[in-house]
């Protein structure tokens, strides 16, 4: 599959969340997502389902619930919740804007 736009996840930044998704995609999970924010809640409850919460600790989703290839199946792990909540934020600040079907590389840097 090719992409329309390439996003990135700095390791320095959010070492966490880049460690989650190199291993993700490692483990066969996709590196080109697709944007779908419509039934991104259900995707997320999809993927969350049967994982416990842990107190100090956030579920991170990869693929994310905002791509249609998030929800059952995702690869799930407790991360910090401000390292995950910031490349949330980092993540959407860069998509702002884009459409649905849009198809996102992402890369880890640094």
């Amino acid at each position: 599959m090719t992409h329309d736009i390439v996003a990135t996840i700095s390791k320095s930044d959010f070492p966490e969340t880049a460690q989650h998704i190199q291993d993700a995609i490692k483990n066969g999970h996709p590196d080109i997502v697709t944007i779908s924010r419509l039934k991104a809640t259900e995707r997320r409850a999809e993927s969350l389902k049967g994982i416990a919460t842990k107190k100090g600790f956030d579920r991170d989703e990869w693929p994310m619930a905002i791509f249609k290839e998030g929800g059952k199946g995702a690869s799930v792990r407790y991360i910090s919740p401000s390292d995950n909540r910031g490349a949330g934020a980092a993540i959407m600040h860069a998509l702002k804007g884009k459409l649905k079907d849009t198809r996102v590389l992402f890369r880890i840097i640094d």
